[in-house]
């Protein structure tokens, strides 16, 4: 599991979908369509997160606040919203790393040793806060990208399979 990777699709959801909870619509005091006027904050987005919605705004996005509160942009649809993402994505904060637990640590060490021991010497060892195997801590991109292909075997023997 790439905890990491869904850590930061989990974070840019809740960001860009709205999934983060705040004031309704009808109460902010936005007019009739609730939606949001000007560079100001709303409560209901974090304040590590005000740049990035500051910059959306910047580039033309209107943010709304839905039934549940949360944050949506108006214009999510429209062909401006890729652009505006692409300039804004850099401000959002970074998230914090998920510490593995220490049965998950010991099995994805146990996993990397094992590859090692199949023949894949160029196998890394995982993040040690994280468990996950990083494709820049070891092996090339070709090395990777042949991992399945050429070593199905030790793939099926020493990486975990989900349930």
């Amino acid at each position: 599991m790439r905890v990491r990777e869904i850590s930061s699709s989990l974070l840019l959801c809740l960001v860009l979908t709205g999934c983060a909870g705040g004031e309704a619509a009808g109460k902010s005091g936005t007019g009739k369509s609730g939606v949001a006027a000007g560079p100001t904050a709303s409560p209901s987005i974090a304040a590590a997160d005000v740049p990035f919605y500051t910059c959306m705004r910047q580039h033309g996005m209107t943010v709304s606040y839905g039934d549940d509160g949360a944050p949506h942009f108006v214009e999510k649809d429209s062909p401006q919203y890729p652009p505006a993402q692409q300039a804004c994505l850099s401000l959002l904060p970074s998230p914090v790393p998920v510490q593995a637990s220490a049965q998950d640590l010991a099995a994805a060490r146990k996993s990397s040793a094992c590859m090692r021991e199949k023949g894949i010497s160029w196998y890394p060892d995982p993040d040690p806060v994280t468990g996950e195997v990083q494709q820049k801590d070891g092996g090339t991109s070709e090395q990777w990208q042949a991992l399945k292909r050429d070593h199905r075997d030790a793939y099926r023997d020493c990486l975990p399979r989900p349930s």
